[in-house]
């Protein structure tokens, strides 16, 4: 697959993920929005029921009060009961018989007892009238009352602080908000008046206020506040629903982007791979030519007659031979720790006396290029427990790998030096003057198949496994591994392996 086609499909993929998320993020913001609302309108018309129920026992109060006045008085006075004493109206007058020719004949009323009737109804109406004045002037002077005693009273007389729980419990049930609440009453003028114990609003937005008894005057309000401390939990449970889908929709962005990082790692791995095959392929040319040039010599009768080309021959044979080995072993190491189960024959080696031989071994090679290397013995406790072998190769290829980036400017210097940073552990530090690796390539160096300036570059040979190799094996030693490095100026790789107690 193409860069620039992964790059279109990241793209399409990345705003529709973002689309969902931000479709499913300004929905539940709606949601939630919308439910503080329909929240706060249903406590704010709860509350004012409260403060209407909370008028009318006021009024009931006063009006009970007068009533109750009113009753003493008139009954005192003897006129309460006499007011309402109406036996003697309706009363109906005896029909009048008169006989007429031995014939009994019944006559209705006479003209004076009809007037009467007149009266009496009359007197009934004014009555009437006189009730419904008293109790016209009862409420008014109940009204008049309340508009200039009532402010007088205690608040907790007139709101005590059961009979407010009361009405708001029923209230906010009714209003089907079921939710904990807590509430105090506080005076405009003297602050809280009474409050229960768990009221202590953390957010402004939690608490809803009420004035109590508005027609009181302003210097007089008492305001009722009731605060929610589970609101935030109310109003999330009904959005609560939207979380999975948000969660689900976050896996899928993780996942996409993962799948976006290992398509892009492959199609490096694939192009690492490809200039691995080239490398290798110019690495093999090389010493196969040499081999069968030599070959070819070796019929030539004159090479056969003289011992010295016979032996130059051989000479080159060898050479080529053993360098040919060693970049098959190269690969064949790299190969086998792709499997886990790799076999390590682990035991007490003297570091010391390994790195010495190696040392030993690449002095000629160093020397050959005008180059000088040196050996620090400053550690007390050398014994680890390793892996012979791969231990000598790990030292052979940080070696190897100065040689080949050794700056042409500048005669070479090697150095290896062993110490103990503390009683547990030892530490080799492998160091050179050569060319130097970039900041940006130092974090990818023990990347398998990667190359500082990889593609068809021939001038320094190498499949890019060496140092893969050298990180792999010391991680199997549990130790540990780091580069320092400064561009045109050296390279430092710093070992410590745990000592063999």
């Amino acid at each position: 697959m193409k860069k620039s086609t992964i790059w279109l499909l990241t793209v399409v993929m990345a705003f529709t993920i973002l689309g969902l998320l931000f479709m499913q993020i300004m929905y539940m913001e709606n949601m939630t929005k919308m439910r503080d609302e329909q929240f706060s309108e249903m406590v704010t018309r709860s509350l004012y029921s409260v403060t209407t129920m909370l008028e009318q026992n006021e009024t009931k109060f006063y009006l009970d009060q007068d009533l109750r006045e009113a009753e003493a008085v008139y009954s005192s006075a003897g006129k309460f009961d006499d007011m309402f004493d109406d036996t003697n109206i309706g009363a109906t007058p005896d029909n009048t018989a008169t006989t007429i020719d031995g014939i009994k004949v019944q006559r209705p009323a006479n003209l004076s007892h009809l007037k009467d009737l007149s009266d009496s109804y009359q007197s009934k109406q004014e009555i009437l009238k006189g009730q419904y004045l008293y109790q016209k002037s009862l409420l008014n002077e109940v009204i008049l009352t309340i508009l200039s005693q009532s402010s007088n009273r205690p608040i907790t007389e007139r709101a005590d602080s059961v009979t407010v729980r009361d009405y708001l419990k029923h209230e906010f049930e009714n209003n089907g908000l079921k939710v904990p609440f807590e509430f105090a009453i506080i005076s405009r003028s003297s602050g809280i008046v009474y409050q229960t114990a768990g009221y202590a609003p953390v957010h402004k937005l939690d608490v809803y206020n009420q004035v109590l008894f508005p027609n009181d005057p302003v210097n007089k309000h008492n305001y009722l506040y009731v605060y929610f401390p589970t609101k935030g939990n109310y109003i999330f449970s009904s959005v609560k629903f939207i979380f999975p889908s948000f969660a689900f929709s976050l896996l899928l962005l993780f996942i996409f982007i993962y799948t976006i990082i290992v398509a892009f790692r492959q199609k490096k791995l694939t192009e690492m791979k490809n200039d691995f095959i080239n490398n290798m392929t110019h690495e093999f040319k090389t010493p196969i030519s040499s081999i069968s040039i030599a070959a070819q010599m070796l019929g030539d009768d004159s090479v056969r007659k003289s011992p010295e080309r016979l032996k130059q021959v051989s000479t080159v044979i060898n050479d080529e031979t053993k360098r040919l080995r060693f970049q098959v072993e190269k690969v064949l190491q790299m190969s086998m720790f792709d499997r886990k189960n790799a076999t390590m024959k682990l035991s007490e080696v003297d570091a010391d006396e390994l790195i010495y031989g190696v040392v030993n071994t690449f002095k000629l090679k160093v020397e050959n290029f005008g180059g000088e290397i040196d050996f620090v013995f400053e550690d007390e406790d050398p014994i680890i427990n390793v892996d012979k072998m791969h231990f000598t190769n790990v030292i052979f290829n940080l070696l190897d790998n100065a040689i080949k980036y050794r700056r042409e400017d500048e005669p070479l210097k090697l150095s290896v030096t062993t110490s103990n940073p503390d009683e547990d552990h030892l530490q080799i530090v492998v160091a050179d003057n050569g060319i130097g690796i970039k900041r940006e390539d130092l974090k990818k160096i023990f990347e398998k198949f990667y190359r500082v300036s990889t593609g068809n570059r021939h001038d320094v040979k190498g499949f890019g496994l060496g140092l893969a190799y050298v990180h792999k094996m010391v991680t199997l030693f549990n130790g540990t591994i780091k580069a320092e490095s400064e561009l045109n100026k050296g390279t430092k790789f710093i070992i410590i392996l745990p000592l063999l107690k």
